[in-house]
């Protein structure tokens, strides 16, 4: 595939048989970089003016070809890797500049994780967020259930906070599902820094009709009354 195709779209695009390209996955990472720089840096106000007016003509030029409001539909691709069923996402989303560098796999029907978070993630003074350990918890249980092909909506997520996760240091996720009663799929994940466990979830999530769900997100989706 090249961006010369016209059957390839880069971003979100009207093609649904093909992945985002390497472009918005260059772009990506540039937004990260400079976010990380935005909560450490030391510029002087001069400086920053005009890295702000470049930002600013950059966004500029973006804006006609951004619409409003694109549904966050889960993308399945041949050969694709697990974070990118959810390639748009806040938390592990290959092309969200939001989301941590997390880069999961799958071992034995476990989802195995690896990440090292830098500052703009920071909670407690050289520490993660603990909001930020809940929403990965929750996405990671997430793509648990659906490599195990009972992908459902989280109903109850139980976080336990062993030890501080610290910042610019290697981490290790775990998540696998533990057992399917009824509509109710049990999932558990750990966070580890090297052997020290730092936090650990129980989430009880539940099986959904997606096609209905999906068709209230693609007509309700992005108006004040969702």
């Amino acid at each position: 595939m090249s961006p010369s195709d016209p059957g390839v779209v880069d971003g979100h695009g009207p093609d649904a048989t093909h992945p985002p390209g390497e472009e918005l996955e260059r772009f990506t990472a540039a937004l990260r970089r400079l976010t990380n720089q935005g909560v450490l840096t030391s510029a002087s106000p001069e400086l920053l003016g005009h890295a702000a007016a470049a930002l600013d003509a950059v966004a500029d030029e973006l804006e006609p070809v951004t619409p409003a409001w694109a549904p966050a539909v889960p993308a399945f691709f041949e050969g694709m890797k697990p974070q990118d069923f959810f390639p748009f996402s806040p938390m592990i989303g290959r092309y969200n500049a939001l989301a941590p560098p997390v880069a999961v796999e799958v071992v034995d029907g476990a989802v195995h994780g690896t990440g090292n978070l830098d500052a703009a993630y920071e909670g407690p003074p050289g520490c993660v967020h603990g909001g930020v350990i809940a929403a990965l918890f929750d996405e990671l249980l997430g793509v648990a259930n659906i490599t195990a092909g009972v992908g459902a909506m989280t109903g109850t997520l139980t976080i336990t906070y062993r030890s501080p996760t610290p910042l610019k240091t290697d981490l290790t996720f775990y998540a696998k599902v533990q057992g399917v009663d009824g509509r109710k799929v049990r999932t558990m994940g750990t966070i580890h820094a090297g052997d020290r466990l730092c936090a650990e979830a129980d989430g009880i999530f539940i099986l959904v009709d997606h096609s209905k769900f999906l068709a209230h997100t693609e007509t309700h989706g992005g108006s004040a009354d969702a």
